[in-house]
C-alpha cells in the first residue's frame, strides 16, 4: 500500500519503453535486491554474482554498507577493494544493445547520488552511468560464457582480465521423457552426475532411435493439431526455435529458394519447424518472423513443408527441441555469445547443424556430434557463403545419411548425447564457477 501505482508497475514489463523505466527497474533489482536479502536475514553472503550489468547497482548498495560500518561519509579505495572481493560478473552478449548506459541527468533524477559524480572512474564510461563498466570495475572475477566469447569480450573491454566459463543447461529439465527413461535404464544416477552421460555410448542405437521416435511423434502431433501443416513423421524435421533477432538469421536457409526446392525434391523431403518471439521494440526481429511466414506460403510443394508455432515458451521449446531430427543454428559471428538450444538438443540425441560461433566451436566434432556451417579457421562468412555451406551439408551429407544411412545417423545422435550432453550442462558449469569464481 505504501507504493504508488507507478512504483508497482515497475515490474510489469521485462522490456520497458524508455530509459527512465529501465533505470528504475535496475535500481529495484540491484539496490532493492540486496536490501531484500538483508531483510530476509542473509547477512553473511560471501559472493554476489551479477549476470549482465542490469544488477550492477548492487555494488552501490554494498559500498553504502561499507560506509555505515566504517562511519565514513564518502568512499575510499579500501571500500572499493572490499566490494570487489565480494562480486563476480558474467557478461553474456557482445551485442551493444545488451550493455545499458544512462545519461547523468537521468541518473541524478532517479538515484540522486553525488557519489556517482565523485567516483566517475568507477561508475561511468564516456560521461554516462554504464552498467557493464560499473560491474567490470567492481568485480574480482569476470567471465564470458564461451571460450570464443571470452576472447571477444577481452577485445571489447581491453584492460580487464576476462576469463570464460561456457554455459550449460539443466539436463534433467531438458531431457524429454523418452530420453529420461532411457537414461534411467542405461545410465542410472545421470541426474546427479551428468558427466556419466558419456556412458550413453553403450546404449544400443535402436533404443536411442525408439526414444527419438516417441519424442518426434509428440512434436508432429502437436504441430499438426495447432497449424494443420500436415507434417510427416518420416520426413527429416529441422528445428529452429529461439528469440527472433536479426543476427540469429532464422531466414538464412531461405537465401536461395530454388536450390532449397531442388535439394528437397532430389535428395529427400524436408520439413522445418520454427518458433520464437521478437523483442517488443525489435522491428528487424518482427520483420524476420514476417519473412518466414512469406516463405511458408511461397514454398508449398510436395517435398517441402514449413510450420511456425505461436505462443513460444519453455514448454513448447522442450517439445520442438526433443522432437526434431536436426537442430539448425545460423547466427552471424561473432554475435552468438554462447547459445544453449543446441545443448538442449544434444541431451535428446538431436545433432546440430550450426555456424561455428558460441558454444558450437567447442561442441562440434564434424560428423561425430553434428556438422558445421563453414570451416574452422575461416574468416566469418557472409550471407551467401554461409547459405552455400548450409545447403552443401544438407544435400551431400545430412539428408542422404538420414534417409539412407540410418545406422550412421543414429551414431551421430549417440555421440551428441555422450560428448556434448555429458559436458555442456549446469553441473559442469557450476563446478567451474565454484572453483574459479566463488572461492578464488
Amino acid at each position: 500500500p505504501e507504493n504508488s501505482e507507478w512504483d508497482r508497475a515497475i515490474t510489469h514489463y521485462l522490456y520497458g519503453n524508455d530509459s527512465h523505466y529501465r533505470l528504475c527497474q535496475e535500481a529495484v533489482l540491484g539496490i532493492g535486491g540486496v536490501r531484500m536479502l538483508r531483510a530476509l536475514g542473509y547477512e553473511a553472503i560471501g559472493r554476489f554474482h551479477m549476470n549482465e550489468g542490469h544488477a550492477s547497482l548492487l555494488t552501490l548498495e554494498l559500498l553504502d554498507e561499507q560506509l555505515k560500518m566504517s562511519g565514513r561519509s564518502s568512499f575510499i579505495q579500501e571500500d572499493i577493494d572490499s566490494v570487489k572481493k565480494k562480486c563476480v560478473f558474467t557478461t553474456h552478449t557482445p551485442v551493444q544493445a545488451g550493455h545499458d548506459q544512462f545519461p547523468m541527468d537521468l541518473v541524478n533524477r532517479v538515484l540522486g547520488r553525488k557519489e556517482i559524480y565523485e567516483n566517475k572512474e568507477v561508475f561511468c564510461h564516456e560521461d554516462a552511468l554504464n552498467m557493464t563498466f560499473l560491474a567490470l570495475n567492481l568485480s574480482h572475477y569476470i567471465n564470458g560464457v564461451a571460450k570464443r566469447h571470452g576472447e571477444i569480450s577481452r577485445h571489447m573491454f581491453a584492460g580487464y582480465t576476462i576469463e570464460a566459463i561456457t554455459n550449460g543447461v539443466h539436463a534433467a529439465t531438458w531431457a524429454s521423457d523418452p530420453f529420461s527413461n532411457l537414461f534411467d535404464n542405461y545410465v542410472p544416477g545421470w541426474r546427479k552426475d551428468n558427466f556419466s552421460l558419456r556412458y550413453s555410448l553403450s546404449i544400443p542405437k535402436d533404443e536411442i532411435w525408439k526414444a527419438h521416435v516417441l519424442a518426434k511423434q509428440r512434436l508432429i502431433r502437436y504441430v499438426n493439431r495447432e497449424t494443420n501443416a500436415g507434417l510427416d513423421i518420416d520426413w527429416l524435421t529441422i528445428g529452429f526455435a529461439r528469440r527472433a533477432a536479426a543476427y540469429k538469421r532464422a531466414d538464412l536457409i531461405f537465401s536461395d529458394i530454388e536450390r532449397l526446392r531442388q535439394i528437397s525434391a532430389r535428395t529427400g523431403p524436408i520439413q522445418m519447424i520454427f518458433a520464437g518471439k521478437a523483442h517488443p521494440q525489435d522491428r528487424e526481429g518482427k520483420e524476420l518472423i514476417k519473412r518466414i511466414f512469406e516463405m511458408k506460403k511461397a514454398l508449398r510443394q510436395e517435398t517441402l513443408k514449413i510450420a511456425y508455432l505461436e505462443h513460444y515458451d519453455m514448454g513448447l521449446a522442450r517439445t520442438i527441441i526433443s522432437g526434431s531430427d536436426l537442430w539448425l543454428n545460423t547466427p552471424q559471428p561473432p554475435l552468438e555469445a554462447s547459445g544453449t538450444s543446441g545443448m538442449k538438443a544434444a541431451l535428446n540425441g538431436v545433432p546440430s547443424l550450426s555456424v561455428l560461433d558460441g558454444w558450437w566451436i567447442e561442441g562440434c566434432i564434424e560428423g561425430i556430434t553434428g556438422w558445421a556451417i563453414g570451416g574452422r579457421g575461416e574468416s566469418p562468412g557472409g550471407q551467401a557463403r554461409d547459405a552455400a555451406s548450409l545447403y552443401d551439408k544438407l544435400e551431400k551429407v545430412i539428408i542422404p545419411m538420414f534417409y539412407h544411412g540410418r545406422d550412421a545417423y543414429t551414431e551421430v545422435m549417440r555421440h551428441a548425447i555422450a560428448l556434448n550432453g555429458s559436458f555442456f550442462n549446469t553441473h559442469r558449469m557450476m563446478e567451474q564457477y565454484v572453483l574459479n569464481a566463488y572461492f578464488r
